[in-house]
């Protein structure tokens, strides 16, 4: 699906506390993803890309993953990039 053909869909947070959904919020909009926290201190995203999804998913993840597996999530990542490596 190209870009243009995909429709921009607004998503509510939930599963993080309000003191994360400001951080989440602040961090969504420095990677230009549209987001605000609502009056009810929910975290209303506005995704208009897959790139918007993925980047969603990874701020998300580094607030409520916890210490044990966001270091798994690491040493995944390291394992996948090396078997890249040309030698």
């Amino acid at each position: 699906m190209h870009q243009s053909q995909l429709e921009s869909l607004t998503v509510q947070i939930f599963s993080i506390s309000r003191c994360d959904r400001w951080q989440a919020c602040e961090r969504l909009q420095t990677l230009s993803i549209p987001c605000h926290c609502t009056a009810d201190g929910h975290l209303a995203v506005e995704i208009n890309s897959p790139l918007a999804i993925i980047q969603l998913k990874s701020v998300i993840q580094q607030l409520t993953a916890s210490r044990s597996e966001l270091v798994d999530w690491l040493e995944t990542c390291w394992k996948i990039d090396s078997c890249w490596e040309i030698d």
